[in-house]
């Protein structure tokens, strides 16, 4: 989330971005529930509207 939003904002969305996907709970709250990782962050990426080739963040070159 900090590399798409900047670290500042999202913390703010962690704290307020309620998520239907997850019985309406914040984006924290159903990380400190235990939910997946990758399926918060894809219900984040549907809310905000992020565009599927910016979902799994900068491309990392290979270690040489």
């Amino acid at each position: 989330m900090d590399y798409e939003f900047t670290p500042s904002y999202s913390r703010v969305l962690a704290r307020d971005l309620v998520l239907p996907e997850f019985n309406n709970v914040t984006v924290q709250e159903a990380l400190n529930r235990g939910e997946d990782v990758r399926a918060v962050w894809l219900a984040v990426c549907t809310m905000q509207e992020i565009p599927p080739e910016r979902r799994w963040g900068p491309d990392i070159p290979p270690k040489s």
